[in-house]
């Protein structure tokens, strides 16, 4: 039984997988969706009530009934690398190779609905109220009066994008940013805008969950630090035991999301409360574990490579 994995050539997190799997002898197709049509080329046949289907990419071949199990990494937009790419030969290619996938019984990682829902932040935020994590006063407006009253009511507050990117080619993160005391909100109006109550950290988290087994690592930050992703602060990733009330709510997390995988981004405050700030359902994972040692590639691959449940 074959393992696929969906992501672009350029991804050193998929290779420290592959590199697993390889050690396991489990047989694996790395495919990139850019690349079909041209490089990769699938045929699904529906005769009779059957269903036979195939894939290619680098003159090997995967047949649908062979997949023990499907990991959607980074995979590059369907036909973007076609010698006359198009919206409609994309939605075509997209159309035609996850529709095939869908009619297989492989494990997902992360199964498509459950994970295009969990891009969504304001979906993200709800679903980690009902889960039980401690989160930060949230608003999400195109109303200048109701955000004008939140920074009022919490005085210290931050600015966030919804969507978590800037639409540039390529796409650029933007960092979270402090919202001064005299901010004119009138250009909320203009598009829907994200304020949370500011919380000094005295520490990042980043928990990354694979098939219920976490791993918790943590960099202390900078007095004032507001986005982590930003700026040396001199410290390292760390790895840090999970706190009971945390590894709960995880849990519940990914039963109601569906989710086998996730990276978690907390703020740890001076209390040492951990405050949920979102879920990445494709988070990297390279980054830590090559600071921390912790064996996350490992319990990806087993989890890639593990037999399929019979009750499923």
């Amino acid at each position: 039984m074959t393992v696929l994995i969906l992501t672009c050539e350029q991804d050193v997190t998929a290779d420290m997988v592959v590199a697993q799997l390889h050690r396991r002898g489990v047989p694996l197709v790395r495919f990139d969706p850019g690349d079909l049509p041209g490089e990769g080329a699938l045929s699904a046949e529906y005769v009779r009530g059957e269903f036979r289907g195939y894939l290619s990419t680098g003159g090997r071949v995967v047949g649908m009934d062979g997949l023990r199990s499907i990991w959607i990494r980074r995979p590059g937009e369907p036909a973007a690398h076609a010698a006359e790419p198009s919206p409609w030969l994309s939605a075509e290619s997209g159309q035609a190779l996850y529709g095939m996938l869908d009619c297989t019984s492989a494990r997902w990682m992360n199964e498509r609905g459950a994970a295009a829902r969990a891009r969504l932040k304001p979906w993200q935020l709800r679903l980690a109220h009902r889960s039980g994590f401690p989160v930060p006063a949230t608003v999400i407006t195109t109303y200048p009066r109701v955000a004008r009253q939140f920074a009022d009511q919490y005085r210290h507050v931050v600015v966030k994008t919804v969507s978590g990117k800037a639409p540039n080619d390529p796409p650029m993160a933007l960092p979270t940013t402090l919202v001064p005391p005299d901010a004119d909100f009138s250009d909320v109006a203009a598009g829907p805008t994200l304020l949370q109550r500011y919380i000094a950290k005295s520490a990042d988290i980043r928990l990354t969950c694979v098939g219920g087994t976490s791993f918790a690592a943590r960099k202390v930050s900078e007095p004032g630090q507001v986005d982590g992703r930003f700026g040396d602060t001199g410290h390292t990733w760390e790895p840090v035991e999970v706190p009971g009330r945390v590894e709960r709510a995880i849990t519940e997390y990914l039963r109601l999301s569906g989710l086998a995988y996730g990276a978690f981004d907390f703020a740890e405050d001076s209390e040492g409360i951990w405050w949920f700030l979102e879920c990445n359902q494709g988070g990297q994972f390279g980054f830590i574990e090559l600071e921390t040692g912790q064996p996350i590639a490992e319990t990806v691959a087993d989890w890639l490579s593990a037999p399929a449940d019979p009750a499923l």
